[in-house]
């Protein structure tokens, strides 16, 4: 809250031309946090921090901004490669070598859509939705976001547009070398389900296994792919703005809500994780346990998908 408000003369306590002091930052700051935390309209506000609309409005849209301006350098960033060697080693104990994260879309119901945009945004129930990409790991961290497509789309039009592999494509992105059943990798891999494309960075499930070794990998891929989805739902249970239907007509206004949510979120993930269930496991980054999994940029050579899977299951 001192680091948002103290850079923001609006959110500052101020006097009017009346020579009488105004609200102060922190009910300024708490009327932002109670409309993105119980989705409230901004004349309840009122009825608790005796502040009109209007204020509430401007509250809210520069308290997004000043988080997205000073934390999302910190707390919406692309792992480094300390974060990679520690998530990879996390993935192989759960019999994922050479798993990133999962990836997945979430959509959110735009209320107050224009008229005149609704076709463009309207999916098949009927209903205005914008969607969210976002690729998250077991701790519920969310490392990835993409946030604004029309909900006419699906998950791979979103993925077409989506900047999450702009790294890999201009060889920026550090190589992952791992082995599984005794041929070697160099390309690290996502969970995701059925619609996504044959490349060889997503893994998906069976859609009908029949062996006894693919109906195996089917259920783990599907529970350890359910890590995103755990992310979508705790960020909707801490953040009532982005589970119920939104009433901004400003699509921009929704982008930095949705980005500061995230951003909040994965303080609350950093604040919270040493108390999780396990959390000596998520913990673990010993230098010895790490020795086989390497993530060092590569030489800046564009990379080129290759359909197919990074690796194949032996009986």
């Amino acid at each position: 809250m001192n680091k948002v408000v103290e850079n923001d003369v609006f959110l500052q306590r101020r006097r009017n031309t009346a020579g009488k002091l105004g609200l102060s930052g922190l009910q300024k700051y708490t009327a932002a946090i109670r409309m993105l935390a119980y989705g409230l309209a901004p004349d309840a506000i009122d009825e608790y921090l005796r502040m009109g609309e209007t204020t509430s409005k401007k509250s809210l849209l520069h308290f997004t901004q000043g988080v997205i301006k000073h934390f999302e350098e910190d707390y919406l960033r692309s792992p480094t490669d300390e974060d990679l060697r520690r998530i990879l080693y996390q993935n192989e104990m759960r019999g994922f070598p050479g798993m990133i994260c999962s990836i997945d879309c979430m959509h959110w119901e735009w209320k107050n859509c224009p008229t005149a945009w609704r076709g463009q945004y309207q999916g098949r129930s009927g209903k205005a939705f914008l969607i969210l990409e976002a690729v998250a790991y077991q701790d519920l961290w969310i490392w990835h976001s993409f946030f604004g497509i029309p909900g006419s789309s699906n998950d791979l039009n979103v993925l077409h547009r989506s900047p999450v592999f702009d790294d890999v494509l201009t060889g920026k992105a550090p190589p992952i070398t791992f082995q599984v059943n005794g041929h070697e990798y160099n390309m690290g891999y996502y969970l995701t389900y059925g619609i996504y494309p044959n490349w060889a960075t997503f893994i998906q499930r069976f859609s009908r296994p029949q062996l006894e070794t693919e109906r195996l990998f089917a259920n783990r891929q599907a529970h350890v792919r359910k890590d995103v989805e755990r992310a979508f739902g705790v960020l909707q249970a801490r953040f009532a703005i982005v589970r119920q239907p939104c009433m901004s007509y400003d699509e921009d206004i929704l982008g930095d809500i949705m980005k500061a949510c995230i951003i909040l979120h994965n303080m609350m993930v950093e604040d919270e994780r040493d108390m999780y269930i396990r959390a000596d496991v998520l913990r673990r980054s010993h230098e010895e346990d790490l020795s086989s999994l390497t993530a060092t940029v590569n030489n800046g050579e564009p990379f080129e998908f290759q359909t197919g899977k990074p690796f194949s299951i032996n009986a």
